[in-house]
This record gives structure tokens, C-alpha cells and sequence, in this order.
């Protein structure tokens, strides 16, 4: 994992980002830690705000908790979590707290450009005191410190990396499609998408509520472009008007033909499970999936890997890890900020990883993870995660590269493009949002 923060950055453009003029409301970024005297010396209770409610998610949520209370007796847990995939509902949720100045005492962000709005706007702390006083800088991955700062201070605490770009596929549809093997490419993916439809009468991709739409599209473009090509898009002055992007917006309005007509009422777990049931032949879907197929009623469907359900890189893919961070912060006036800074404590340390991460299908951010728990596909993320050779390419979807405006405007394009499934006027919406969001 090391020696690849250069590629990393420059893939993201968080660097660039970094060199923005910010206003005064960032006056207090020097300080690590500063906060008003409300609060700062109560442990009492902690309110932990995410949107980690679905299964595996809230089973690894629920161990951390356990073990948080077992560390921390007199501090009362308050678990604020949301539902809603991807954090849509929770953020919207968290947006107004924070502009009314109710902030939670720690709330979930995406590590990376997400979280710059917060960091601009003064509503979170840094964290350098609290990454010195744990040592933590010597076990977290130096690239991603580096994706977690800006101007030199870092400003949360990750738990976790996932990775986007996973296809989770039924194998026994397959069969009866004819298909020997995962797709390798996004021309190979239609090849099989059509035979699915004609062969099996079954759903040829599982797809949920919108902002699965928008984790499709970044693994066709990323599967089309390739991983520079997929990180430039990200940088200052990208053409997103290029025939590059063109053919694979083209690729990624046949591919919608083949997905679920009644996806806006279905979230994530609804798709998934369509998959392992028998209902539908492919998924692409985060590998929080897994957790989700494999984990124990009542949360967990307690598939099995290899006969319920398989797994590849999404097509075109194999090699890059289209990665993202699960991350907690100290908001500014957090209520009960010694509770809070307990909670991070716990987040970043190596017992709640390991605790929280087998449970939700993601792999540890720490480096010094204990490896045995990690099994099945998680020793395949484990490994590709820390394999040197393996590219890296930021997750748009999921705040590494895009700023909250940016994200925003990508949804919406989206959404439009679902309704008229018109690839010139998507691609004219994806080229204003980057000529007008991108910093």
C-alpha cells in the first residue's frame, strides 16, 4: 500500500482541492482541537449519527457499540443512525442539525473530497492532537492520511475500505444463460445481459433505488476508460464531452435496458437479494454486499459463497480498486465532546475494526489487522487492498473525488437521463456539473 499516495492523490484531486483559498471559518483548523468550553469535559453520553441500519452493517455497529460500553462504563451510547443506502436521507438530516447547531457529538463521512464542505464551513475539528496522543499515523496507510488532510490536518477518523466495483452474480443463471465465466469486459457484460433476457426470462441486472444507478455508472466508465482515464475525469480541465465518454455513457444506456423496471422502490438490499434468490442474474453492488449475503438471520441471508452467489470486479475492471472510506469526525460544539473523542478512540482503534469489519464486508484501514478473520471474499479485498500492484481509482458515488455540489448534480443528472434515456443530453448534464463543481 505504500508508495502509491502519489497516484492516489493525483487520481482524486484532493491535492488540488487543497490549495482552494478558504475564508476565515477555517480559522480553526491550526489548532487540532480547539472547541467552546459546552461540553468539552462531558463523557456522560456520546451520540454517534450514521446511516450504518441495513444488515452487517448494523451487526459490525452494534459489536463496536458493545465493546465501546464494555471500554467506557459511565458513557451512554446514543446510536443517531438513519436509514437509507449510501447516506442520502441521513445527510440531508445531518445538513440541517449542523446549520441549526444541534451537531451530533460524531457523525459518518466519506473520506476524501466529501467531507470538504464540513472543513470549509468550520463544522468539524481537526483531529492531529488525537492521531498523536493514540499513534495513530503509524498504523493507518500513509495515502490515505494523506487523502484525509487538508492543508495538513486531518479531519477524521476511517474505519474501514471498501470497494465499489464489485459483480455479485448468480451461477446457476448463468448456466442456464450458457455463460461459463464472470464477464471481462463491459462488451462482454451486454453479450451477457442479452443472453440472460432471452435464455432464463430472469431480471439480467438487479438494480435499486437511484443512487444505485450512480454506482452503476461509475464502474462503466470506469471499465470503459480505464483507471487513468477514469481518474482524469476528476482533474481540473477533464473533457467530459470526449467520444471516450460518449461510448461509454452509450454502454451504460444499454445496460440500463436490462435492469429491474420497478428499481425506484427498492433499495440496495432489495437488488442484492434478488441476486442470491434466484431472481436475477447479476448485481454491482459495493462489497458491503457481502456481508449481507453471508451474515446470519435476521439481518444477514446467510447465503454461501461459491453456490448461492459468486463474485468478479465489475467488467473491465479487474486490477483497480474503485475504493472507499467509512469515517467518523469531531464535530465543532460537539455536546459531549470527551464522549465523542471516546468514540473515536474505539473507531480507530485495532479491536473495534476487527470487530466491525467481518461484520459489515469491508476489510480494516488499520494496517496491523489480524488477517485470520478475514475470510472468503474478505481475504480476496484483503489481499487485492494490499497488493502494491493493484491501481487505485476513487469512488465518485461515494465522496472521494466529488464535492457534495458535484455529487449532487450528478444525481440529478441521473435521475433525468432514467426518465428519458437520453445519452447526449446525460453526457451535456455530466459535462456542466464538472465545468461548474469541480475545484
Amino acid at each position: 500500500m505504500r508508495g502509491r499516495a502519489a497516484s492516489l492523490r493525483a487520481g482524486l484531486g484532493w491535492k488540488a482541492l487543497a490549495a482552494v483559498a478558504v475564508s476565515g471559518a477555517l480559522a480553526v483548523s491550526g489548532c487540532g482541537g480547539n472547541s467552546s468550553d459546552k461540553g468539552k469535559n462531558d463523557k456522560s453520553k456520546v451520540e454517534v449519527f450514521s446511516w450504518w441500519t441495513g444488515p452487517g452493517e448494523a451487526d459490525g455497529l452494534n459489536a463496536m457499540k458493545a465493546d465501546f460500553e464494555k471500554k467506557n462504563p459511565g458513557t451512554q451510547f446514543i446510536n443517531a443512525a438513519i436509514a437509507g443506502g449510501s447516506g442520502t436521507q441521513a445527510q440531508a438530516v445531518l445538513a440541517s442539525r449542523l446549520q441549526n447547531r444541534k451537531p451530533p457529538d460524531s457523525f459518518q463521512g466519506h473520506a476524501g473530497a466529501e467531507l470538504l464542505d464540513y472543513i470549509k464551513q468550520g463544522q468539524i475539528e481537526p483531529l492531529d492532537s488525537f492521531y498523536d496522543q493514540n499513534n495513530l499515523k503509524s498504523v493507518y496507510p500513509q495515502q490515505l492520511l494523506d487523502q484525509i488532510s487538508y492543508q495538513g490536518h486531518i479531519y477524521s477518523v476511517p474505519v474501514n475500505i471498501h470497494r465499489s466495483n464489485m459483480l455479485w452474480y448468480n451461477p446457476a443463471i448463468l448456466k442456464d444463460a450458457g455463460i461459463t465465466d464472470a464477464p471481462k469486459s463491459v462488451a462482454e457484460f451486454i453479450t451477457d445481459l442479452k443472453a440472460v433476457k432471452s435464455k432464463t426470462k430472469k431480471v439480467p441486472l438487479a438494480l435499486g433505488a437511484q443512487w444505485t444507478a450512480d454506482h452503476l455508472l461509475e464502474s462503466v466508465l470506469l471499465g470503459d476508460l480505464g483507471t487513468d482515464g477514469y481518474n482524469a475525469l476528476w482533474k481540473p480541465g477533464a473533457d467530459w464531452g470526449s467520444a471516450a465518454v460518449t461510448k461509454a455513457l452509450t454502454d451504460y444506456a444499454e445496460i440500463i435496458k436490462y435492469t429491474t423496471t420497478e428499481a425506484a422502490s427498492t433499495d440496495w438490499q432489495g437488488a442484492a437479494k434478488d441476486v442470491v434468490d434466484g431472481k436475477a442474474a447479476f448485481n454491482i453492488m459495493g462489497d458491503w454486499a457481502y456481508g449481507y449475503f453471508t451474515g446470519p438471520s435476521p439481518n444477514g441471508l446467510g447465503k454461501k459463497d461459491g453456490t448461492d452467489f459468486k463474485y468478479a470486479p465489475s467488467p473491465g475492471t479487474d486490477g483497480t480498486y474503485l475504493w472507499l472510506s467509512d469515517s467518523f469526525t469531531l464535530p465543532k460544539g460537539a455536546p459531549h465532546r470527551e464522549g465523542a473523542l471516546a468514540w473515536l478512540k474505539e473507531a480507530s482503534s485495532k479491536e473495534g475494526q476487527d470487530l466491525f469489519n467481518p461484520k459489515k464486508g469491508s476489510v480494516p484501514a488499520r494496517k496491523d489487522a489480524d488477517k485470520a478473520l478475514y475470510t472468503g471474499y474478505l481475504e480476496y479485498a484483503f489481499a487485492q487492498w494490499n497488493n502494491p500492484s493493484t491501481k487505485l481509482a476513487g469512488s465518485f458515488w461515494h465522496g472521494v473525488n466529488a464535492n457534495k455540489r458535484w455529487h449532487n448534480d450528478i444525481d440529478t443528472t441521473v435521475g433525468l437521463f432514467l426518465q428519458n434515456k437520453d445519452v447526449a443530453k446525460l453526457q451535456s448534464g455530466l459535462v456542466s456539473a464538472a465545468k461548474n463543481d469541480a475545484q
